[in-house]
Formats: structure tokens, C-alpha cells, sequence
């Protein structure tokens, strides 16, 4: 359903982290999270099942709202990530001789970067950490890694802008 040449964001695990949270609470703001799956149900939103999975294996609600099936379904981007573009992001934007500790540590971002270059004209990482270029090797922010690969990257406010989320979306479809 996603229209052709439209971005499609791919969320980063902290982006849903922070707004359950922190301004979005499945108590305080359900049209979030609605609007969330519209959109995710017509392919403007996704997250690669690498992320999804770091969300699903913990024991909180957001982990038990992602296992759900039609929630997984909707948000999870059913594609393999290419590994040789996973090598590529770590040799090229973090370094070429990464101790396992610091593979450890970098966790599963080179996973959602290397899934934005599979179409880099059309995704967009989406994430709520905030630049800071000095850092290096595991340190790496994913908006510092995405400018080095030359992948658009955005904040959740971004995302929420572009998407024109409000409390009465519905109203506006």
C-alpha cells in the first residue's frame, strides 16, 4: 500500500521506548499508538525485525503491545537486512577493527542503517538520539554513523510533523 517514491521511516527501538515512556503513554495519548499503525499499515512506518525484536524481548507493556501479532505484522519490516551492508556500516562509519565488546555495545544499529541504504532516496531513520560527532568507534550516535553512510535520518518530532500527528488525526483523513 505504501506509495510509490514516499519515505518510509524506519523507527529505531528508542523512539518507542521514549514516547511510552515519556510524552505518549498508552494510558495518556491511545491516538498515538493508533496513528502509529495506520500508518505503519500502509508502509509508512516500519522497523526492521532486528529492532522489533529488542523491543519484544523485554517484560513491560510496549514489549507485550509489539508481541502483539497484528501489531508485529504491521510495524515489522519483512525483509532479510543485507549483511554485507551491516559489515560496510561498522567497518566504514565506526571502525574496521571492533573489539567483540564493542560489537556488543554498538547493539543492533548497524542493522537499521544498513536497512535504510537497501533504498537510501526513500528511508529515513528515525531516532531519538541526538548527534555528537566527537564520539568514536562504539560510541557512534546513529544520526552521526547516518550522515557518514549518507542516510536521512530525522527525530520522533520530525516523524510526528511530517506524519501530521495530532489527538484527532482520525478527523483529518
Amino acid at each position: 500500500m505504501q506509495l510509490e517514491g514516499a519515505t518510509i521511516y524506519l523507527l529505531d527501538a528508542n523512539v518507542l521506548i521514549t514516547a511510552k515512556n515519556s510524552y505518549y503513554a498508552f494510558d495518556r495519548v491511545p491516538e498515538f499508538w493508533e496513528w502509529l499503525l495506520h500508518w505503519a499499515e500502509r508502509g509508512a512506518i516500519k522497523m526492521p525485525v532486528e529492532i522489533v525484536e529488542e523491543i519484544v524481548g523485554g517484560s513491560d507493556d510496549l514489549a507485550q503491545w509489539l508481541g502483539d501479532k497484528d501489531n508485529r505484522k504491521a510495524l515489522c519490516l519483512e525483509e532479510d537486512v543485507n549483511v554485507a551492508r551491516v559489515q560496510e556500516v561498522l567497518a566504514n562509519a565506526y571502525a574496521a577493527d571492533l573489539t567483540d565488546a564493542e560489537i556488543i555495545k554498538i547493539g543492533r544499529d548497524p542493522f537499521l542503517i544498513a536497512h535504510a541504504l537497501f533504498a537510501p532516496d526513500v528511508r529515513t531513520v528515525v531516532t531519538t538520539e541526538v548527534s555528537k560527532p566527537t564520539t568514536q568507534r562504539a560510541n557512534r550516535r546513529i544520526p552521526d554513523v547516518c550522515d557518514q553512510m549518507r542516510v536521512r535520518w530525522c527525530d520522533s518530532f520530525t516523524l510526528v510533523r511530517d506524519l501530521n500527528f495530532s489527538t484527532k488525526w482520525r478527523d483529518r483523513l
